[in-house]
């Protein structure tokens, strides 16, 4: 790299300046380009047109004013997810659970939207108030058996995620006596109706998408957490507890204390989520409502960094190969799981980001090293 630096008069030390300060942003590009050069690959192998495919993935997802509507309604839950699981990373913690989370903060929200009459600018934020409190309850379940007990946070949140899976379940189909399940409803497997005043107010984009109050919502938690983890004293401790526990109690900060607290923030940004998809989305709930959106939110943390601004265009990307695929599928013949294929080679090489530097020949990652988004707002 240097001896090439130097042929075309760029100064090594100025090259690799260059790439300290901004490899964290390429090579989760570069991580994306890779998996979808390898998933052309695949789908020539399966006889298929892959540029017909990728057509059709793009123009599926941000090809059309609908599309990009789409794509945006579809990605929220991701963004908000994945700050999530992003914030309890920073904190050391392995947070699992945002599925289940996502459910206590929806059930929340329908109880408040389903039983509540008052007006809208009364009903609105208290839905939103009661879904952030019921996925910091869920959470903060997890973060106090880790902090007395020393239990393993990965297992307690996904053990909870079954519960609250269940537990939803039951809450909608119970029929002696009703509880959120829905008289009107033959087949059982919603709740009742949100009403009109506790509905997120939006713009109607085509026949069925809505731009709901939820999209703005998500981006001003985007920059709550960013200045939180990097602007405040608690997220200073958060991050040091996070890093080196041992220096952190040193320093005086209470562990256990900032691992319940992390947990419990980290649960209510699950809730919100949970909550704006029923009062801004679907309307109601049902128990197959979030199949698969807490892990996914992992992956979107994952790509991102843990960076709460790059999470914007981690989770855009992730909701747009969602709502594309359907396209995808029609233009090219394909099975839906070729999108997964590619998702899962996007998460392969972002872990294994040792392999995108070497075929780029990158310079290794540092330890510790973040992106330089992370670093501006770190200061």
């Amino acid at each position: 790299m240097a001896q090439a630096a130097t042929e075309t008069g760029i100064r090594p030390s100025a090259l690799r300046h260059f790439w300290d300060r901004w490899s964290g942003i390429l090579v989760p590009i570069l991580a994306v380009f890779s998996a979808l050069v390898v998933g052309a690959f695949i789908i020539g192998i399966t006889g298929a047109d892959w540029q017909a495919a990728y057509i059709g993935l793009w123009e599926g997802s941000f090809g059309s004013p609908r599309a990009i509507a789409d794509t945006v309604v579809r990605s929220t839950p991701f963004i908000i997810c994945g700050l999530c699981v992003a914030l309890a990373f920073k904190a050391g913690l392995f947070n699992i659970g945002a599925e289940g989370q996502l459910y206590a903060g929806a059930v929340a929200a329908v109880v408040i939207g389903t039983t509540l009459q008052m007006p809208a600018i009364f009903h609105i934020p208290t839905a939103l108030i009661a879904g952030a409190l019921g996925g910091a309850a869920w959470a903060a379940i997890a973060g106090f058996l880790k902090a007395r007990t020393g239990a393993h946070e990965v297992i307690n949140t996904i053990m909870l995620n079954y519960i609250a899976l269940r537990m939803t379940d039951w809450l909608i189909r119970s029929k002696t006596p009703y509880i959120l399940g829905d008289p009107a409803d033959t087949t059982g497997a919603r709740s009742r109706l949100i009403v009109e005043t506790a509905r997120l107010p939006g713009i109607q984009v085509g026949s069925s998408t809505i731009l709901h109050l939820g999209i703005p919502l998500a981006l001003v938690l985007v920059f709550v957490v960013a200045w939180l983890l990097y602007r405040t004293t608690l997220g200073f401790e958060m991050r040091t507890a996070g890093t080196n526990p041992n220096a952190a109690r040193y320093a005086g900060i209470s562990v256990p204390r900032t691992i319940v607290l992390a947990m419990a923030l980290a649960g209510g940004l699950a809730g919100i989520a949970g909550a704006i998809e029923v009062i801004g989305v679907r309307g109601a709930l049902s128990a197959d409502f979030f199949s698969g959106l807490g892990f996914d939110a992992i992956a979107v943390a994952l790509l991102a960094r843990a960076n709460p601004v790059g999470i914007i265009f981690s989770g855009l990307l992730w909701g747009g190969l969602l709502t594309g695929a359907r396209l995808m599928q029609v233009r090219a013949s394909l099975s839906i799981d070729v999108i997964k294929i590619v998702q899962a080679l996007i998460i392969m090489f972002v872990a294994a980001d040792q392999i995108v530097r070497f075929i780029y020949r990158l310079p290794k990652r540092k330890p510790g090293e973040e992106t330089q988004l992370s670093k501006g707002w770190g200061g």
